[in-house]
């Protein structure tokens, strides 16, 4: 394959790449990487094949032939001596594609099964052209192409047993919803307070007639891949910043080998508590939207490093956080007295893996033990190079010509719609998840299928309730109190429409963060009726929306918040179920329409993925790294092909 020369000069860098389905693949930048010493390159370097040897684990998890489909396909791909012009390869290649996005064959975000373009008997003339040896076709063949055949990743549907009809590989075949939720209840029984977060690193199956557990760890499931994980972290060892680095990546060895949940709290503690060094790292079982039930922990692995002039930000933001914390317009029971650890940072990315690759988030706040949370504090990230590659590729694409309803309105998110961008995902992930408490004897799992939509709608409530405050002016943060209504109109035009552009017709809102967004407009629409807060008007058959009120909108925000909180705080599961499903799941039949028929006009890709930078050690005599290079020219489909054979263990 010919490679592309690159320039990396900020002006020119090529953050657009390569489109597909309904995805868009973008390149990101690791800005002053090359100011590094070398042993912080060495060290992010080790962490980051750390990470990269987690792919497989995330591909199994969200499906059990997932692993077994990909290298099928790979085989074709790889082998294929045919005509690469007609219609079958080339819905092949964008088949591929997906699954290597989707990492499986459901969608990242709505969880459907992708849907070949190709025909079975095509597949199967591939596999016998190329000599491909298949254990398994028939059964493989039935799981591409059978579109009944465990056809949702994750189903979140409010009258299905979530556990037995999601397809991602978290449950043994045949374990159902309540037996899941009765072996986790009764692991909890007597403990007490400051319990693990149980569940979150093993499939529970069913083994002799008893549902057990099986543990992913060293000399167990995924073990040669967490001894691979670990081979690494040993690596990266004499490279640290720091002792407690060191500390933080022992504790972590000593998990992965263990399987203990309480070893994993000893270790999550030491990480929050590390706070000096401009290298940190993400690397494990995780966050929990893959599980149906919110509580197995998907491998995700990000690498990262400080962005020390964007970090003043939120420093200004932690700083304050008690502040904040006492002004939220929550119940002051479910508040905390002492806010504790609150770290945020400004990072660039240098390495995305597991469940934040090719997909990745903007901003990350862990760990996610709400007591961990409450006695030692959080810490949080905003990705810095991740979200100028977002703002830069989008730039001149017509969308906000397109939906935003005047000029006016887009003079306001032209000149302040980025910061208040950055400020939301700040105080989302500094100060939202990190906010309120859980009453004495509130169990932490309560809210079920419906606790993922209801943590990121507070947060996202939080972060909106401040982002108007006079608060951020006084600090410097935004120039002026008219700035913060750029924020709330994207984010209302989003919940309320723009975000149904990766919603097919016919469809509900699966995906927890998608219902977040929904919820929040939705409310603050129906609730703003009366006074005429907001309305959505028609001109020239185009629908818009328009804000009457904002300082009413606020008062809104901080309304549900309230609610949104309680919920959380006393685990009222019969509120977030009706709260959710109310406004949060189903989509307007003529909204949905208007906005999918004027955004395919724009030829906007809705979904937006990475490829990773290769980083090549030089060594001395001794092995010693003494520098990384970063190299910009993989293509996507190398990288995969790559991933596949050097991180894989068949």
């Amino acid at each position: 394959m010919a490679l592309q020369v690159i320039d990396i000069e900020a002006d020119n860098f090529p953050y657009n790449n390569e489109r597909f389905a309904d995805i868009q693949m973008l390149r990101y930048k690791l800005n002053g990487f090359e100011n590094l010493t070398p042993n912080q390159k060495a060290y992010i370097y080790y962490l980051s094949e750390a990470a990269l040897w987690g792919r497989d684990i995330t591909t199994d998890q969200q499906g059990k032939y997932n692993l077994e489909i990909r290298n099928l396909l790979e085989g074709v791909y790889t082998n294929f001596k045919g005509d690469k012009n007609t219609d079958d390869w080339k819905a092949f290649t964008t088949y591929i594609k997906q699954v290597w996005f989707g990492n499986g064959i459901y969608h990242h975000y709505s969880q459907d099964k992708f849907k070949p373009g190709f025909t079975e008997d095509w597949l199967r003339n591939q596999v016998k052209s190329c000599k491909i040896k298949v254990k398994n076709l028939d059964t493989l063949c039935k799981v591409i192409f059978d579109p009944t055949l465990l056809a949702k990743g994750v189903n979140l549907a409010a009258d299905a047993d979530v556990v037995l009809t999601s397809a991602h590989n978290f449950y043994g075949e045949g374990v159902t919803q309540k037996e899941a939720e009765d072996f986790y209840a009764k692991m909890k029984e007597g403990k007490g307070a400051n319990l693990p977060m149980f569940g979150l690193n093993s499939t529970l199956i069913e083994k002799k007639g008893k549902i057990v557990e099986d543990v992913w760890k060293v000399g167990g499931k995924y073990g040669k891949y967490i001894s691979k994980i670990v081979a690494n972290l040993n690596k990266a060892l004499p490279y640290a910043e720091n002792d407690k680095q060191k500390e933080v990546i022992e504790k972590l060895v000593k998990y992965f080998n263990s399987g203990n949940l309480e070893d994993f709290d000893e270790y999550s503690i030491a990480w929050v508590g590390t706070l000096e060094g401009m290298v940190d790292f993400i690397c494990g079982f995780i966050e929990t939207y893959g599980d149906p039930l919110s509580m197995k922990g998907t491998y995700e692995g990000i690498v990262q490093y400080k962005d020390l002039e964007a970090t003043k930000r939120t420093k200004t933001i932690s700083d304050n956080a008690q502040w904040f914390e006492d002004h939220s317009p929550v119940n002051p029971i479910f508040r905390k007295p002492k806010v504790k650890g609150i770290t945020a940072n400004v990072i660039n990315t240098a390495m995305l893996a597991g469940d934040s690759y090719p997909s990745t988030p903007i901003g990350i706040n862990l760990p996610n033990s709400d007591w961990i949370r409450a006695e030692h504090g959080s810490k949080s990230v905003t990705i810095s190079n991740i979200t100028d590659a977002y703002n830069k590729a989008a730039h001149g694409n017509g969308f906000s010509e397109e939906f935003v309803i005047d000029e006016e309105t887009r003079k306001l998110i032209e000149d302040y719609g980025d910061d208040c961008d950055y400020l939301h995902t700040d105080l989302h992930e500094c100060l939202g998840h990190a906010s309120g408490q859980l009453l004495p004897g509130t169990d932490p799992d309560a809210l079920k299928n419906y606790s993922s939509t209801n943590e990121e709608t507070r947060a996202d409530l939080f972060a909106l309730y401040y982002l108007a405050d006079p608060k951020l002016v006084e600090l410097g943060l935004l120039p002026n109190d008219e700035a913060y209504k750029a924020s709330y109109y994207s984010q209302m035009m989003n919940g309320l429409m723009t975000q149904l552009v990766r919603i097919k017709p016919g469809d509900n809102i699966e995906e927890a963060h998608m219902r977040n967004r929904a919820l929040i407009a939705n409310w603050c629409f129906e609730k703003g009726k009366k006074d005429n807060v907001m309305e959505l008007v028609k001109r020239d058959g185009k629908i818009f929306l328009k804000i009457n009120d904002y300082k009413e909108l606020r008062n809104l925000v901080a309304e549900l918040l309230a609610e949104v909180q309680r919920i959380k705080s006393e685990g009222d599961f019969d509120a977030c179920k009706n709260l959710v499903e109310t406004y949060g799941v189903k989509v307007n039949k003529e909204i949905h329409e208007n906005v999918l028929d004027r955004y395919k006009k724009l030829n906007i890709a809705p979904y937006k993925g990475f490829i990773n930078p290769v980083m090549t050690p030089v060594f001395d005599e001794n092995g010693k790294v003494t520098d990384v290079k970063v190299d910009y020219t993989e293509t996507y489909d190398a990288q995969m092909l790559r991933y596949s054979k050097q991180y894989g263990t068949k």
